[in-house]
């Protein structure tokens, strides 16, 4: 059955296909950089979003201004797309991915956000966990974001009773879709002929029986040992710094709320008080048959700061949780090895 090409954008995506050398360029982007973030390209049919080809976005300092980073992305990427479309390659641009090893970050909410308003079906994320792939894990996931955090962001609003109204949690910031890596027939028998051993050849033959050794056949791929990496210092220790990196700036940004919100109580009590004051003499003015006094606008006497919002504070427990889902899956497998070792053969 042929797939069927969504061009109102009408079926919703259900599910993300990543080929083959995307994953390969992504994992090769996250070994070069522990943060980066790159374009991808493909198309939607029938439900699931085809993810063909991909390029990394240069990287800037942090100390660089933020509109010319974003502008400079924004001409290295039409030049890209000039580029692709030259040679006939996918051009459309589906979403972007990043490589970290903190997910939820507030840069990448706001990119997201940005995608969801020009983009088809909203944009999709891929994050890629440069860490879990030092230790042989392959670690993507594809997230977009809900429609209810949409609605918030859309209103410009992050406050608590705009969490409250929406729902809105650290987990319902983003909805995950399932991942399938799609393989060529070509580059899957090009691997399965490099992992099959092939018989020494006629030199290597000779080279054996002069060394008086038995020629062994030769495995392009040689066999990986990193499952047996127990790989608990490195990891644990990692993984404990993302959560107490986490719980500070939690605290710090916490401590911005609550010194924000003792703001707005004292403006709001020095209002009260002076319309109580305001309506109490306005009434003895008028049972003394005095014309009461204009009451003065409020808002231009006193500046009442906006509630602060608490996106921020969201995100942060986010990476919290993750970091801690993380800590809690390096060490469950760690410990299960570590017995494995040293049970008796």
């Amino acid at each position: 059955m042929s797939k069927i090409i969504d061009v109102m954008a009408e079926i919703p995506v259900t599910s993300v296909q990543i080929d083959a050398m995307v994953v390969s360029k992504i994992i090769k982007h996250g070994r070069e950089a522990s943060f980066g973030t790159g374009s991808l390209l493909g198309l939607d049919f029938d439900g699931t979003m085809e993810i063909s080809n991909c390029f990394p976005l240069p990287a800037f300092p942090e100390e660089e201004d933020k509109a010319a980073k974003s502008a400079a992305q924004a001409n290295y990427q039409k030049r890209m797309i000039g580029y692709l479309r030259e040679v006939q390659g996918d051009e459309y641009i589906v979403g972007f991915y990043q490589t970290t090893s903190v997910p939820l970050r507030q840069s990448l909410v706001e990119l997201q956000a940005f995608d969801h308003e020009r983009l088809r079906h909203g944009g999709i994320v891929i994050i890629h966990d440069p860490l879990q792939a030092a230790r042989g894990i392959a670690s993507f996931k594809a997230y977009r974001l809900t429609p209810q955090f949409m609605a918030a962001h859309k209103q410009k609003k992050f406050n608590a009773q705009s969490l409250i109204e929406h729902r809105i949690t650290f987990s319902s910031i983003f909805e995950e879709l399932p991942i399938r890596i799609h393989t060529s027939a070509l580059a899957s028998a090009f691997l399965q002929m490099c992992a099959e051993p092939s018989p020494p050849t006629t030199l290597q033959t000779y080279a054996a029986k002069s060394a008086m050794t038995i020629p062994t056949p030769y495995i392009s791929l040689p066999p990986d040992f990193s499952h047996l990496d127990l790989g608990m210092p490195s990891t644990m220790t990692r993984s404990i710094e993302h959560v107490i990196e986490g719980l500070d700036n939690y605290r710090t940004e916490e401590n911005n709320v609550a010194y924000l919100s003792r703001q707005i109580a004292r403006e709001k009590a020095k209002a009260d008080t002076y319309v109580s004051s305001r309506k109490e003499e306005n009434t003895r003015r008028i049972a003394q048959g005095l014309p009461p006094l204009p009451e003065d606008d409020v808002s231009r006497m006193f500046k009442i700061p906006p509630e602060p919002s608490r996106l921020e504070s969201m995100l942060l427990l986010g990476q919290v949780d993750a970091s801690a889902k993380h800590l809690e899956e390096s060490t469950s497998t760690g410990l299960v090895r570590i017995f494995a070792g040293q049970a008796p053969v």
